[in-house]
């Protein structure tokens, strides 16, 4: 799932079906059917998705992975605490709350969104901003609509953190998720962080992006990370992400073995 920006982004998808996964792509919005501009999610539509994915005959075990990226972390957070048959959960570079956009799942709005403190978004100097200090603490009181209950879920997590995120602080967020989990006596997960490493951790051997153009703050922002860790760090993760899916989801044996 790749939610702000609209249409899909299919390179990652690409690479895990030549890696032998049947894999389904979700546009929130801006392509096909789903609207131009989204005000709200509602779960309902990614329960679908779940569906028709099922469906196929080449599906294989009873549940699905689903892999995400920034805003879309919060939402595969959701996905796997609210719906069935999710059993590997990929979040990277997430927040731990639900941010942004509200959530509604069968016309009921489940969470609202994270506080947002935009006096805390400073400017490089040179046209680019830093995002990082933006988001309130997902845990305080004020937030408490937002944080997502990650420790209802039945499948596992995988979590992966760059260090020197400047989109947020996305190592605060999952840490804060593994010690919940802890607290809640829960040993499904297993997180990695990454010094070093900036916000967009893609699949690996792409041009390294240290800014672009962010969607909600409409202006160019810095993403962070060297371009060295940042690169080994899309290394290490690709291996690590098609381990975490081949031994939680039900994979044939005789799968195809990565080159990359």
């Amino acid at each position: 799932m790749y939610a702000l920006g609209g249409g899909l982004s299919e390179k990652r998808a690409s690479l895990l079906a030549s890696r032998g996964f049947l894999v389904l792509t979700v546009a929130l919005y801006g392509h096909d059917d789903p609207p131009k501009v989204v005000k709200e999610i509602h779960l309902d539509y990614l329960e679908e998705a779940i569906f028709i994915y099922l469906f196929f005959s080449q599906v294989s075990g009873k549940g699905v992975g689903v892999i995400s990226l920034s805003k879309s972390g919060d939402l595969a957070l959701s996905v796997a605490s609210y719906l069935a048959g999710v059993e590997a959960t990929v979040w990277i570079n997430g927040c731990s709350a639900n941010i942004i956009l509200p959530l509604y799942y069968k016309k009921r709005q489940i969470h609202s969104t994270v506080r947002l403190d935009m006096k805390n978004i400073f400017s490089t100097g040179s046209g680019d901003l830093i995002t990082k200090y933006a988001v309130t603490n997902p845990v305080a009181e004020e937030n408490k609509g937002s944080l997502i209950p990650i420790e209802c879920a039945k499948g596992h997590f995988l979590f992966a953190a760059a260090e020197d995120d400047l989109n947020w602080d996305s190592k605060a967020f999952m840490d804060e998720m593994v010690e919940r989990l802890k607290h809640y006596g829960k040993e499904n997960f297993d997180s990695v962080s990454y010094p070093g490493a900036g916000h967009y951790l893609e699949p690996p051997y792409g041009p390294y992006c240290p800014s672009s153009f962010h969607v909600v703050v409409g202006k160019p922002v810095r993403w962070g990370g060297k371009p060295k860790s940042h690169a080994a760090a899309e290394v290490h993760l690709w291996k690590k992400i098609q381990d975490f899916f081949r031994t939680h989801l039900s994979c044939d044996a005789a799968h195809t073995t990565a080159k990359l």
